[in-house]
């Protein structure tokens, strides 16, 4: 007894007299007679006290929460992304500076009007003191400093060098420069320390031929000649005055003023428009220049003159500092690498992230650029002056991070002059910079989440995979940091990691291995796109390798699986290079090492090799040839039964993506199949078809789903083979209407109706009694005579003749139904599928017919359009529920979004080829009442053709269905309108979750948890001391508003809440205590026989209702007490075909939570054993019967006990643990046959007893039995 049982609960409480004795119920087994188990004598009397309550009743496990359960049915899952959040992190246009024009305005010697210098007043000009030469040498000098200074930034641009230049000049340099750039940047660099201030318009000054006059030059003028892209240095006083009508000339363009906007300009600019530049002797005359050009050693002079260092180091020492900078083992080298992380974290922490990719990663020399524009800002600052740019920065010269670099410098100066000395052997050593970074970093992975502020420390980590010594742990907290969910992996990406991982991959390290797969498992999980990055660096052989490699994990083998799965997703070039590295014969093979039963493989490296396998065959002709050839089918078959619903999905994929739905599969368009050249091929897919056939009724709608997807490449790939079988099973086998209704019982594989050992098919002698009021099947070859006309003997003709179409109508046609073999209308023939063959393609219209009929909406709505696709459309009665949730019957009406399947017809197209819409639902009208109405009651024939509202643009050729009559085979645009696949989209989420950190213990979900066991106990213990005069104490009345009859009820153990359900399987829920109704809500729209069970699937934590209905089918929602937001977790049908002869199946169902098994029986010979955990039907205990069971109960204390009671009023009971079953066997009425009508187990630890209510033409009658 669950629970929340109410019958249990009232049988505990009543106090009926019974039988007693101290046998248990497992001891029964060992006493056998002659007739059978029988029950053995009492040998004492029933205890006097009530058993002992301990924890041990209470049911621990926990089913039906695992991922596949959340939302299946709400949504369909979308795999990594291509656009989206993903579009950011990657710069659009990468770009690169090809030009650089360098224009000194300095004329040594001549002071400008509007300047009045200080004395001593700076002088240095790139390091150069411009009097310390002759005045020609000198600037001449300068402009090849500065020419190679920004060299070392971009080595690779072309430089033009004016000195003192003229309008013309520097306009003939602007289009020289642009000429050559051509799309690429353009860098203009403008030294006006010799020339007056910009004026208020925005002019700079340059030069006439006889240096006599100043001759100012628009900014206007020269952003026309340079165009965009392009990047401004100006460094003059008041530059301000530049980036002011610059920016008013951006205004104008923007309200459309006659000036082209400039789209892509950025400007650098020394000072403000009321500033001047610092004429301090401590700084040079260029100190924004220096700070752009020289970063390091700028920085490090303006230190030293402000730290403790100033009076024991010689400045000239900086520029003797030892080393490269780019060389990070030497002190120059580790220097430019530590501001060039410090540089980077400022501008990530502060900028907006698009800025930040448009400034710092789009163009290596602008990111150089506006590195050092943040030392600029910092030192000139000091000198109150304030550099600004365009776009405009926020300032960022009191951010933190500069005295991180200050004591970096510190650090490595106090060791330069022991480096120096020429005698000296002192080793250079490494700052602890990073060191103290990372950790930094690992505190806040420790403490940080995505609510709290992003770790400031991220893009130094980027700069520490540079380095050997400190790659590995910068890897791991790296990792760490990307488990922590897809905004963790686009904050990572954006930062700019994305390179330096890709680099990695060339390695050879073995210690790297592991962690850059799960890196780049991260990043593919949330970024599809880098497929093609990986695919061109030949990075799909890292994982290749890696994937081969046994000595790894098979945890971490499955993420080399999913990365390589990724990169041939939808991707032909990965899907190549991969075939070309053998990776099909290297998956197959670890799969087959997988294949022995006492191997016990990872599910998921399992399910992500099938993955990876399926989605490099997906669509891809060559390898399916070479899967095929290499028996890829026999390695995936044996996967089908893995306990593992993801496993059998996934095996499921990979063997619907050898079906081919190309032009090739349309083998017979020509010739018949025997003289095919593809019948290798053909028996290979008929092969894999029975193999998935056993699969159909599986447990998990993960794996019908799947199923349902490869069912529809098949019926697309023969569709005419299926069109003429399922004509077939319809066409009239004789003038009586009666013989022409559907029989598919040569199907059957064996006499039992069911197929395959573990999974069974619906009988196909079931479907006659399932179908609805219209049941029109046709072939689509239609026979024309030879002036084009339809001839009355044609199939065609015959059709006419029964349709509204024609004049006259036959007796057979009234209704609609009609069927051929095979015929021609001259444009295609084929003919009949081979005897071998019908046998497959029969029961693959059963298996149609079975997932449309399914209860699970999705896939009902699969099966719907599976069927479509040969030419079988839905046409069901209107179906109206009044407010409580009855059905009112009326005229018939085309459902067409409708997930179950009520009645069947024959479409006219089975889609518009060239918009992909189902255009046309059949309308019925009333017709003449037939003659026949005890069988075809409600039958009528389609008269009618309603289009839906929109345009039909494909070509009407004569023909029923459209691909028939195209001369083409199907392209892309028709494969797209197939269901699916799900699995491999479903699976990606796996690897966005964290992976490296177990999921912590919910506080509160235990703590609730503990206070429902408390209370479990309490009310078993109460329930055992109550008399029975306190059952006539009411304790509430409800109204419950069903217009039918009340089928089932349920109380819930630990609150107020009662759930029933009427006949049209309407649940309500209310609180009893309040007299509120919580919820109403269908069990599914279109409803049999009502609801036999409702039971709580996991009463101790979030308990999830389980529906279980009279014709078999077993649905379960959760959040089922919440007004409209009741979800399905699981459906399925949990009987397959009934006895021969039975109308009905009757279902008789019990759930057990103690061992996650649910019984269910009926109108069978057979109790059938599902594993909910495995979602899977695990055994088929005969009944020992040829009585049908009407009543079964499953003992919730010990797993695998069932106690069943049949009609003849016999019982059994059951445990699957038991060699031998039934263990015990009974007939308490001997005289009369009497049909159980329930049974159960006692209440509580006391095993010794059972319940059975029976029921005669008069009287209820409870036994209880020992």
């Amino acid at each position: 007894m669950a629970l929340g049982d109410p019958t249990g609960l009232v049988s505990s409480c009543s106090g009926v007299a019974a039988m007693s004795g101290a046998g248990h119920l497992e001891e029964l087994a060992g006493e056998q007679g002659e007739d059978g188990y029988q029950r053995r004598e009492a040998e004492t009397s029933e205890s006097s006290g009530p058993a002992t309550t301990s924890m041990a009743y209470l049911p621990q496990p926990v089913f039906l929460c695992e991922l596949r359960h959340e939302s299946f049915e709400a949504c369909v899952p979308s795999g990594p992304s291509e656009s989206g959040l993903v579009s950011k992190w990657r710069p659009k246009d990468r770009m690169k500076t090809g030009c650089v024009a360098l224009v000194l305005c300095l004329n040594i010697s001549v002071d400008p009007p509007d300047v009045i210098k200080i004395s001593p007043c700076a002088r240095m000009e790139c390091w150069i003191d411009p009097f310390s030469m002759a005045a020609p040498k000198a600037l001449e000098t300068i402009g090849k400093t500065l020419h190679a200074q920004y060299e070392r930034w971009q080595p690779k641009a072309r430089y033009k060098l004016q000195l003192d230049p003229t309008v013309d000049e520097v306009k003939k340099l602007c289009h020289t420069c642009r000429k050559y750039a051509k799309s690429e940047r353009v860098l203009f660099h403008y030294n006006g320390h010799g020339v007056p201030k910009p004026t208020v318009n925005g002019e700079i000054w340059l030069f006439n031929k006889s240096y006599t006059q100043y001759i100012p030059l628009p900014i206007r003028e020269l952003e026309s000649w340079l165009k965009t892209p392009s990047i401004y240095v100006f460094d003059c006083s008041a530059a301000g005055m530049i980036v002011s009508a610059f920016t008013e000339l951006q205004e104008w363009s923007t309200a459309g003023s006659s000036v082209p906007p400039s789209k892509d300009c950025i400007l650098l600019a020394a000072c403000e428009a009321h500033e001047t530049l610092p004429q301090s002797a401590e700084f040079p005359a260029d100190v924004f220049t220096s700070c752009l050009t020289t970063p390091i050693k700028m920085a490090l002079r303006w230190f030293c003159s402000r730290s403790l260092l100033r009076d024991t180091l010689d400045h000239s020492l900086i520029d003797r500092i030892p080393g490269r900078q780019t060389d990070r083992k030497t002190l120059l080298g580790e220097l430019n690498w530590i501001f060039t992380a410090v540089t980077d974290t400022i501008a990530w922490n502060v900028l907006p992230h698009d800025l930040f990719q448009r400034l710092f990663r789009q163009d290596l020399l602008v990111a150089s650029l506006f590195r050092n524009f943040l030392l600029a800002e910092r030192i000139m600052r000091a000198a109150n002056c304030s550099p600004i740019s365009f776009p405009l920065l926020p300032s960022t010269h009191q951010h933190h991070m500069w005295d991180a670099w200050d004591m970096a410098a510190e650090l490595c100066l106090a060791q330069l002059p022991v480096l120096v000395r020429e005698d000296s052997d002192v080793e250079f050593q490494p700052s602890p910079f990073f060191t103290e970074q990372l950790t930094a970093f690992e505190v806040w992975l420790d403490h940080g989440s995505e609510r709290k502020k992003p770790p400031e420390q991220l893009p130094i980590v980027l700069q520490v995979l540079l380095s050997q010594s400190h790659r590995f742990r910068a890897l791991v907290l790296l990792g760490r940091f990307l488990d922590m969910g897809p905004w963790a992996v686009d904050l990572a990406l954006s930062v700019g990691i994305f390179p330096y991982v890709l680099k990695l991959l060339q390695t050879t390290a073995l210690e790297l291995r592991q962690i850059l797969v799960f890196i780049w498992t991260k990043i593919l999980a949330l970024d599809k796109s880098c497929q093609v990055d990986l695919v061109k660096d030949g990075g799909h052989m890292y994982f290749i390798k890696f994937l081969d490699s046994l000595d790894a994990y098979p945890e971490q083998r499955a993420m080399a699986a999913f990365v390589l799965a990724v990169i041939v997703d939808g991707h032909r070039r990965g899907q190549e290079a991969c075939v070309q590295a053998s990776l099909i014969h290297k998956c197959l093979r670890h799969l087959q090492l997988a294949s022995p039963p006492d191997t016990q493989t990872e599910p998921l490296l399992l399910q992500w090799l099938c993955l990876c396998l399926g989605k490099l065959t997906e669509d891809f002709p060559e390898a399916q040839a070479i899967a095929l050839r290499e028996d890829a089918p026999a390695i995936f078959t044996p996967l089908l039964s893995e306990p593992q619903p993801e496993v059998r999905a996934s095996a499921v994929f990979a063997l619907g993506t050898l079906l081919d739905t190309g032009a090739d599969s349309f083998r017979d368009a020509v010739a018949g199949d025997e003289d095919s050249d593809d019948d290798e091929k053909n028996r290979a897919e008929l092969n894999i078809i029975s193999s998935l056939l056993k699969i159909v009724s599986d447990g998990s709608p993960l794996v019908r789903a799947e199923v349902a997807a490869a069912l529809a490449r098949f019926a697309f790939g023969h569709n005419k083979h299926l069109k003429v079988t399922a004509a077939a099973y319809w066409k009239p086998q004789s003038s009586s209407l009666l013989s022409s209704l559907p029989s598919l019982t040569h199907v059957r594989s064996s006499s039992s109706g069911f197929t395959g050992s573990t999974q069974y098919l619906q009988p196909v002698n079931v479907i006659a009694s399932q179908f609805g009021s219209l049941l029109r099947v046709g072939s689509d070859t239609n026979t024309s005579g030879r002036d084009g006309r339809v001839t009355t003997n044609s199939p065609l003709g015959t059709m006419q003749q029964g349709s509204p179409l024609s004049d006259t109508s036959s007796h057979h046609s009234e209704y609609g139904i009609f069927a051929n073999d095979s015929a021609s209308n001259g444009i295609i023939n084929f003919s009949k599928p081979r005897t071998v063959d019908n046998a497959i393609y029969s029961q693959c219209v059963v298996a149609m017919y079975t997932l449309a009929k399914d209860p699970s909406p999705r896939i009902a709505n699969l099966g719907k359009q599976i069927l479509s696709i040969i030419g079988i459309e839905q046409v069901v009665p209107k179906t109206l529920r009044s407010s409580s949730g009855t059905i009112r019957q009326g005229d018939t009406v085309t459902a067409p979004t409708t997930p179950t399947l009520a009645g069947l017809a024959r479409s006219a197209s089975w889609f518009d080829m060239n918009s992909g819409h189902l255009p046309m639902t059949f309308r019925t009208p009333p017709v003449s009442p037939p003659t026949r109405q005890n069988f075809l009651t409600g039958m009528r024939r389609v008269c009618s053709l309603e289009f839906r509202p929109h345009q039909l643009n494909s070509v009407d050729t004569g023909l029923a269905d459209p691909l028939l009559g195209s001369s083409g085979s199907p392209g892309p645009s028709e494969r797209s309108l197939l269901p699916q696949s799900t699995i491999y989209n479903w699976s990606c989420g796996h690897f966005s979750r964290p992976l490296l950190t177990a999921a912590d213990d919910n506080e509160e979900l235990s703590a609730q948890r503990e206070v429902r066991e408390r209370l479990a106990l309490d009310g078993i213990t109460k329930c055992q001391h109550y008399s029975m005069r306190q059952l006539s104490h009411q304790i509430a009345s409800l109204n419950t508003g069903f217009e039918g009859e009340i089928k089932t009820t349920l109380l819930q153990p630990f609150s107020p809440i009662v759930i029933a359900a009427d006949e049209m399987e309407c649940i309500r829920v209310w609180n009893y205590e309040k007299d509120t109704l919580l919820n109403t809500f269908n069990n599914h729209d279109f409803p049999e026989k009502g609801i036999s069970k409702l039971c709580l699937v996991n009463e101790l934590d979030d308990s999830l209702l389980l529906v279980a209905s009279s014709d078999g089918n077993v649905r379960i929602w959760k959040d089922y007490t919440q007004r409209g937001r009741q979800k399905l977790v699981t459906a399925l049908s949990s009987i397959q075909g009934h006895r021969p002869g039975a109308r009905s199946v009757n279902a008789v169902v019990d759930w057990q939570q103690q061992s996650g098994y649910l019984y269910a029986s009926g109108e069978i010979s057979s109790v059938m054993l599902w594993d909910l955990d495995k979602e899977q039907l695990i055994r088929s205990i005969p009944s020992a019967s040829e009585s049908s069971i009407s009543a079964l109960s499953a003992s919730q204390v010990h797993g695998g006990q069932l106690a069943a009671g049949y009609v003849d009023g016999s019982i059994r009971i059951f445990d699957v643990r038991s060699p031998d079953m039934p263990v015990f066997t009974a007939r308490p009425h001997t005289r009369s046959v009497e049909r159980v009508v329930g049974i159960g187990f006692q209440p509580g630890l006391d095993l010794t007893k059972i319940y059975v209510p029976f029921r005669d033409p008069w009287i209820w009658r409870s036994n209880l039995l020992i």
